[in-house]
C-alpha cells in the first residue's frame, strides 16, 4: 500500500527489538523486512569501501539525512532514494540484486 497507514509507523518500530535494527527480527511485516535488508546490505558495502554518509551522500544525490535515517529504520525509502543510492554506489541493495536495478531497465 502506498502512503496512508501503511508507512505510518516507521520500518524499525515492526521489529520485535528495535534497539538491534537491523538484526532484529521483523515476523509479520514483509516490507519492513525489505528495508531491513536493504539497510543491512547498506552497511556492509559502507563497511567494506570504509564509506561515511557524506562521501555516500556525495556519490548518489542523495541527501545524508535521508540516508541516516535509511540505515536506522526510521524511515520508508521510496524507490528514487533505492535507485540514486544503488547508481551511486555501484552495488545492488534490494535484496536478491547483485547489480543496481537501472543497469537491467
Amino acid at each position: 500500500m502506498t502512503g496512508g497507514r501503511g508507512r505510518s509507523v516507521p520500518p524499525r518500530e515492526l521489529a520485535r527489538d528495535p534497539e538491534n535494527w537491523p538484526e532484529a527480527a521483523i515476523p509479520d511485516h514483509p516490507q519492513a523486512r525489505v528495508v531491513q535488508a536493504i539497510a543491512s546490505a547498506l552497511t556492509r558495502h559502507m563497511t567494506r569501501q570504509g564509506l561515511g554518509l557524506r562521501r555516500i551522500a556525495v556519490l548518489s544525490g542523495v541527501n545524508r539525512q535521508a540516508i541516516a535515517n535509511l540505515l536506522s529504520g526510521s524511515s520508508w525509502p521510496d524507490v528514487a532514494t533505492l535507485s540514486r543510492l544503488e547508481d551511486g554506489l555501484g552495488v545492488g541493495l534490494y535484496p536478491g540484486a547483485n547489480d543496481p536495478g537501472s543497469m537491467h531497465c
